[in-house]
């Protein structure tokens, strides 16, 4: 009796867990771009080495966002959100232990680690979490943070970190990583002397986080060549900012826009971040116009098949808009190609559309997309943007479509299914 009961508690709660798609409607309105996931959670990882209190406007209200507070808080931080608003006092930071309950279930606390070893010359973090779209090494981490004076050992409850005090060093990545791009600068910022990182990343959520940190006290300087500099002081000061919007949320909502032919506005939208998803979304036909802080999508004629688009570094083509636009060349009738050399397990979501009749065929980097017409079916997430681009296709297809899973959706976008609707797509959350 137990078993079946637990069986059916379960099966409830999956059932609670999905979107409902009505295809075949056009979108008309406008919606406002959220703050941006991958800036505000170094931000927050960089509050740990502030005296005083961080105060992050505009800070999106998704699941690995509260995730970072609740490590904050598991710390000795003091944190609490509020309209948009996250609050952050790291003053009288306690302990060096990440909680394992939190980072497990999000990569990006393994930002904690640089800025841990600064303030406090140690740290134990489990193995991070998160998304399953490849293999995500922290070699580069290490060896970057080993070479300023850090030592790290394996244990069973994951890596402890420690030193007797980080120095600058000279630092040049041997692969581009924005993860630990970010790491080290946050470890750089109180260790003693000059850090000079070479092969950078140049990501904006790389160029946003010096900026947070220079308003706090930080001496960093960034050059066009893939180059930071980075003085160490004593300590960063209470700091006051307003996380961007998010470039990949604005992405989406344009592929949106592009996979049901309409005509929508987003409002907020990063207009110098845009660029490589703007030449693409022009290549497959679409128009688009900036008024007064607006982006204006006519997407009425978006249907030329894509020749080949390779993901790249920034400024190239995100991998994270990768998937929603691999929905919307299901749609777009003609051979198309995409190539993926960021993340080998990008292309998992193509089983998943192919569920909904979309005609994929994967040849390990490559995606070749003969595309045609969707239809309705029941799907699932099984990482972030992967889902996303579910999401998009049910927009597009014939007839209704269950996403399950969304809690994979919920780590970057605070409500896909609010925004949709308010551009006109008939979807709900169960």
């Amino acid at each position: 009796m137990h078993t079946i009961g637990y069986r059916e508690q379960r099966k409830e709660e999956a059932d609670l867990n999905q979107i409902r798609i009505e295809g075949f409607h056009r979108l008309n309105g406008e919606v406002r771009i959220q703050g941006s996931k991958n800036a505000a959670l170094p931000m927050m990882a960089a509050a740990v080495l502030c005296k005083g209190e961080v105060i992050l406007h505009h800070c999106p209200d998704i699941t690995d966002v509260h995730l970072m507070k609740e490590i904050i808080k598991g710390i000795g931080g003091k944190a609490f959100y509020k309209n948009h608003t996250m609050y952050l006092d790291c003053t009288k930071i306690e302990r060096t232990t990440i909680p394992k309950k939190e980072a497990e279930k999000m990569r990006s606390s393994i930002v904690l680690m640089g800025s841990l070893l600064g303030r406090k010359k140690e740290v134990c973090i489990p193995w991070p979490g998160g998304c399953v779209i490849g293999k995500r090494p922290i070699d580069l981490h290490l060896s970057a943070l080993e070479k300023m004076g850090a030592e790290f050992t394996e244990e069973d409850r994951g890596l402890k970190g420690k030193t007797e005090g980080l120095k600058g060093a000279r630092i040049v990545f041997p692969k581009i990583s924005v993860g630990a791009t970010q790491n080290v600068i946050l470890a750089s910022v109180l260790a003693k002397g000059t850090t000079i990182l070479e092969n950078c990343a140049c990501e904006p959520e790389v160029q946003w986080l010096c900026r947070f940190l220079r308003k706090g006290g930080a001496k960093i300087k960034e050059t066009k060549n893939r180059m930071i500099e980075i003085e160490g002081i004593k300590s960063l000061h209470a700091v006051e900012y307003e996380v961007p919007p998010d470039r990949i949320v604005a992405g989406t909502y344009l592929c949106a826009s592009a996979i049901t032919r309409s005509n929508i506005c987003l409002v907020g939208a990063p207009k110098d971040e845009m660029k490589a998803i703007l030449s693409l979304y022009q290549k497959m036909g679409g128009q688009y116009e900036w008024i007064g802080g607006k982006l204006s999508l006519c997407s009425q004629e978006v249907n030329v098949p894509v020749l080949c688009q390779k993901t790249e570094v920034y400024p190239g083509f995100p991998t994270d808009l990768q998937s929603p636009v691999l929905a919307v060349l299901s749609g777009i009738k003609g051979k198309s190609c995409l190539i993926e050399t960021i993340f080998e397990n990008r292309f998992r979501v193509a089983g998943e559309l192919k569920k909904m009749g979309a005609n994929i065929r994967i040849d390990g980097a490559k995606a070749e997309i003969y595309g045609g017409k969707l239809h309705g079916a029941e799907v699932e997430a099984q990482e972030l943007r992967g889902g996303a681009a579910l999401v998009l296709a049910g927009l597009a297809a014939k007839g209704v479509t269950t996403v399950k899973n969304i809690e994979y959706i919920e780590r970057g976008y605070e409500d896909i299914c609010r925004d949709l609707s308010q551009l006109g797509a008939v979807m709900e959350r169960k």
